[in-house]
Formats: C-alpha cells, sequence, structure tokens
C-alpha cells in the first residue's frame, strides 16, 4: 500500500523529468496520487519564483498569485486523498486499529506532501552547486544546506515509514484531516460572495441560492 522507498524515488525522478521533458503521470494507483500530489507542489515553487519577479506587469502578477491560491487549494485536497486512498485499502484489507491506538498528528498524506517538497529543494539546491559564477563561499554555504536538506529527508522518511508500521500494527489509527480551505468558495469568502452578488444576474446571490437549496433539501 505504502512503500517510502518507492515515493521517494518517485519524487527525485518526476523532478528531474518534468524539467527536462515537461508534466507528465506514468504510475497507476496510490503512486499515481502521489505523483499528481508532487506535480501541484512543483508547479507551485515555479508558480511561487514568478511572483517575485520585477519585470513584469502588477496584472501578471496578480494572475500568478490566483493561480497559486488554485494549486494550493488542488494541492491540499490531495493530501486528503492520500489519506482517503490509505483509509480504504486499511478498511479493504481488514487493518483496524487497536483498543489504545494513539492519534498522530501529522498524517501520511502529510509527510508525503512535505517529502515532495524536499525534493524540490533539494533539486533546486543541487542546481547551484553545479554554477560556475560564484565564489567558493557561496558554494560551501549550498554544500552545507545540501547535507542538512539531506538528514531533512532521511528523518521524513523514517517518520513516515514507522508510522505507516505503527498504523498496519494497530498501534496508531489513521485519520483523514480535513483543511476546509475557505479562501476560494463564495459562500465562505465575504469578498467573492460581494463579487457574486454582483455578477447575479436575477438578484439571487450564489450562496443564497446554495444556501436555499440546502434548506429544500
Amino acid at each position: 500500500m505504502l512503500d517510502v522507498a518507492q515515493i521517494l524515488q518517485l519524487h527525485r525522478d518526476m523532478v528531474v523529468q518534468w524539467h527536462q521533458q515537461g508534466v507528465s503521470n506514468p504510475y497507476e494507483g496510490f503512486l499515481q496520487l502521489v505523483c499528481q500530489q508532487h506535480e501541484q507542489n512543483y508547479r507551485l515553487w515555479h508558480e511561487e519564483d514568478i511572483a517575485r519577479r520585477r519585470d513584469v506587469s502588477d496584472a501578471e502578477i496578480a494572475a500568478v498569485k490566483r493561480r497559486i491560491d488554485q494549486l494550493n487549494q488542488q494541492r491540499n485536497d490531495l493530501i486528503e486523498k492520500l489519506d482517503d486512498w490509505l483509509i480504504g485499502e486499511l478498511e479493504a484489507r481488514g487493518v483496524r486499529p487497536g483498543p489504545d491506538a494513539r492519534q498522530n498528528s501529522e498524517t501520511p498524506g502529510s509527510i508525503i506532501d512535505r517529502l515532495s517538497i524536499l525534493a524540490l529543494r533539494i533539486y533546486h539546491m543541487e542546481e547551484q552547486r553545479s554554477r560556475t559564477d560564484v565564489g567558493p563561499e557561496h558554494l560551501e554555504r549550498v554544500a552545507e544546506r545540501l547535507a542538512i536538506l539531506y538528514e531533512q529527508r532521511e528523518d521524513l522518511a523514517r517518520a513516515l515509514a514507522e508510522l505507516w508500521e505503527d498504523i498496519l500494527a494497530g498501534r496508531k489509527r489513521l485519520k483523514v484531516y480535513r483543511q476546509f480551505k475557505m479562501y476560494n468558495d463564495p459562500a465562505f469568502n465575504p469578498y467573492l460572495a460581494a463579487a457574486s452578488r454582483r455578477q447575479g444576474t436575477d438578484g439571487t446571490s450564489l450562496v443564497q441560492s446554495q444556501a436555499g437549496a440546502e434548506r429544500a433539501a
């Protein structure tokens, strides 16, 4: 169900491949979801770079910020889907938490997300190691940071493997933490709600329509 070594390899391979050949997802099953979630972080990373440029218009930066919001929403939704998939597989295989099973504050999906971001950070830091236009002090800082990043990846990979082992043994229970992001939802973001009301052609806001449908249901 969950192979930490496969996930680490996927993160490494896809970062390299996507930079050279464009985004693709050759996986199936759980790894397909892992790759899809990784893709959102990959796209987010590069949109964040664009958002900090000084040589583009404010309108372009605004468009980038909206894309970042959308990608971040998709990224968080996929973290939950990873955990949902694992819970479904555990139930299908009859794996149940024991009566004294403890609750972990971080789920496998959230650790996989952190490993994905680490893979991106390591890739771009390793790029710095290949630069020929910088001095030895810069390269020394790069080497120091890479050593820390490698150690953090090992720590997180071990934590994920140990958590999964505890879940399979019934020592810990897996529960999805719903994030309920509000900023992209007109039902909860007052600015989006106001815009929906202004755009309505019949005087009824999207939020009001949704609320009426829920009451009628």
